[in-house]
């Protein structure tokens, strides 16, 4: 016969176990802010498509959600907190922008897990989380050095930040590393999807003379001007050539599958720690789509080397000797730029016309 203590000790054991949450039952709730639609191109699409190969990879275990066309600044604070409210325990927001509202929430809701895409800032329940998509920026780069006939290339360009730069430059100095004589104008159309303005944009580059063209914008847009007027583009963050096939080079593409799976998988085991990820070609975070057959043998091959060199980590894009617009040494022959100055890049290297609007 069991005497009053034991009585007592078993209760509480048994109210503890009634009172801790069932993870194996409960499917850990996941919410995405996306800035654009997710469509069937470009930035938002790419974030979407790992949504949706974590939640086959990961089936009952999770339930996700989406809220997509956030404007950044207030309107994304009050989504991610309806988020929350909703009961989501971990947060993807995956522009720039949402990087204050981010934070502004994450300090009040210390029982969830934050992940801010392309942001600096951290904290206890907040990491944040990038690509290294500069890798394939450099090689479009070197091919649109080796296939222009003007040395004349465009970029159709979002937001003065400085992924977006850091883009411009990597870029630049790709097609630089096999044509010496290239320049690179810049349109800024200050917003991440807006096919009229990025349509505009990319008119007014051809009509400049830019015969090769590249962008840090969402919409297939500067693809169909580029084809239209018999000249050649990239797609970015996904691949574009169903919408322009003929003048789709290839394309830098982000593949956030692995990170998602990866970290929901964290959160679930209670392993999850914060901090800062960065991936490339070397970690499959970025990859490059199949090569339009009309480039020719050398600048293929030319491609295909550099893309070995940074899959393999022996060649970093920001290598010295570079230059500002000025002329003057920013990084040194051999010398690899810091991490530090990537995330902060606000110039413009030799060969870009233009200044970064303030």
């Amino acid at each position: 016969m069991m005497n009053r203590r034991t009585v007592l000790a078993t209760l509480a054991v048994a109210a503890a176990f009634a009172a801790a949450p069932s993870f194996a039952a409960d499917p850990l709730k996941i919410g995405f802010v996306y800035v654009g639609p997710v469509g069937d191109a470009g930035w938002t699409y790419a974030h979407d498509q790992a949504r949706l190969a974590m939640e086959k990879e990961l089936g009952a275990k999770v339930k996700t959600t989406f809220v997509e066309n956030v404007p950044e600044g207030a309107d994304a604070e009050r989504v991610i907190r309806k988020l929350v409210a909703e009961g989501n325990k971990l947060i993807f927001t995956t522009s720039f922008g949402y990087m204050n509202p981010t934070e502004k929430v994450a300090k009040s809701a210390p029982g969830v897990v934050f992940l801010h895409a392309t942001g600096f800032k951290t904290g206890k329940n907040m990491g944040v989380y990038e690509s290294r998509l500069y890798e394939g920026a450099y090689l479009d780069g070197i091919l649109a050095g080796k296939m222009t006939k003007s040395n004349t290339l465009g970029f159709i360009a979002s937001f003065p930040v400085p992924e977006v730069i850091r883009n411009i430059n990597a870029f630049t100095l790709g097609a630089q590393s096999v044509n010496p004589k290239i320049k690179t104008k810049v349109i800024w159309v200050n917003s991440w999807y807006d096919p009229a303005k990025e349509r505009q944009a990319a008119e007014t580059l051809v009509a400049q003379g830019a015969d090769v063209m590249a962008q840090n914008t969402d919409s297939p847009a500067t693809l169909q001007v580029a084809q239209e007027k018999g000249v050649y583009a990239f797609g970015w963050d996904s691949d574009m050539s169903k919408f322009a096939p003929k003048a789709h080079l290839t394309a830098a593409t982000n593949d956030w599958s692995g990170y998602y799976i990866d970290t929901a998988k964290a959160v679930i085991a209670g392993t999850w720690k914060t901090g800062s990820y960065n991936g490339g070609l070397k970690e499959g975070m970025v990859k490059m789509s199949k090569l339009n057959a009309v480039v020719p043998a050398d600048a293929a091959k030319a491609f295909e080397e550099k893309k070995a060199a940074l899959t393999a980590g022996t060649f970093a894009p920001f290598t010295g000797p570079i230059k500002d617009q000025s002329g003057a040494i920013k990084y040194a022959a051999g010398v690899k730029a810091p991490e530090k100055d990537l995330m902060g890049m606000n110039f413009y290297v030799q060969g870009v016309d233009g200044a970064i609007p303030k």
